[in-house]
């Protein structure tokens, strides 16, 4: 609702505070308000009539997207033709079509749907891997590039990480000097944990002190050992899995 409140609320000329006070207040607006029962806060009436067609307008909108957004690589495969099984729009780049429902329709319908995503630093490591052969006579490629060299993981260790894919974040790099990672699979974890689901069950902080050999590294059952070997026992505690 408060997405809505906020456009609504410009389009019908209202001060940039009284859209902010108007989206945080949107918990006021019931059945009561809209009937001229109640006075909310904030210095809104609720017989201002202006205000009353803004809230109106905002309650069209709710539920409908703000915007048509376009899957950079995703395409929809079907057996026949795509347009006699769905309706289809005109994209807003040239040549390109979306089709009207969303990811949940066509999946419960059956339909293919595959996501052909590129990624940015690919080109990097090949113009990096051109630059390398022209300036150093070094034919480098990802078959042959060495692999865990530990001045790599020096400068990660000292989160010198700008512009390295998945480890750039601030939370990415403030979570390396801590974790400092010698080998590949140490950034697998480094990625995995840093995650909301992660830091919210409390799988941080005991990872750290088990690396770190502050705390004893224990397992749940022998069975599970071979499987949290890796994460030194460590399992996110709110995972309905653990309860």
């Amino acid at each position: 609702m408060e997405g809505a409140v906020r456009d609504v609320g410009k389009a019908m000329g209202l001060s940039a505070d009284a859209v902010d006070h108007l989206a945080k207040s949107s918990y006021e607006f019931t059945g009561d308000w809209f009937g001229g029962k109640v006075t909310a806060g904030n210095g809104f009436k609720s017989e201002d009539p202006h205000l009353l067609k803004t809230l109106e307008l905002t309650r069209q909108y709710i539920g409908f997207p703000r915007q048509l957004g376009q899957h950079t690589g995703g395409f929809v495969i079907t057996q026949d033709k795509l347009s006699d099984l769905c309706p289809i729009l005109n994209a807003r780049m040239e040549d390109r079509t979306n089709i009207e429902w969303n990811k949940d329709d066509i999946e419960a319908l059956g339909f293919l749907k595959v996501d052909v995503l590129a990624l940015g630093m690919l080109t990097c490591i090949r113009k990096a891997f051109d630059l390398a052969r022209k300036h150093y006579n070094l034919n480098l490629t990802l078959a042959n590039v060495p692999q865990d060299d530990p001045d790599v993981y020096e400068m990660i260790s000292h989160a010198d990480t700008v512009g390295v894919f998945q480890i750039e974040s601030r939370a990415q790099m403030s979570m390396l000097p801590r974790l400092r990672p010698k080998c590949f699979y140490d950034l697998v974890i480094e990625v995995a944990i840093v995650r909301p689901g992660p830091i919210q069950g409390d799988m941080v902080h005991p990872y750290l002190r088990r690396r770190n050999g502050e705390d004893p590294v224990e397992y749940p059952s022998k069975e599970l050992e071979e499987i949290l070997g890796r994460t030194l026992g460590c399992r996110c505690s709110r995972s309905k899995l653990w309860k």
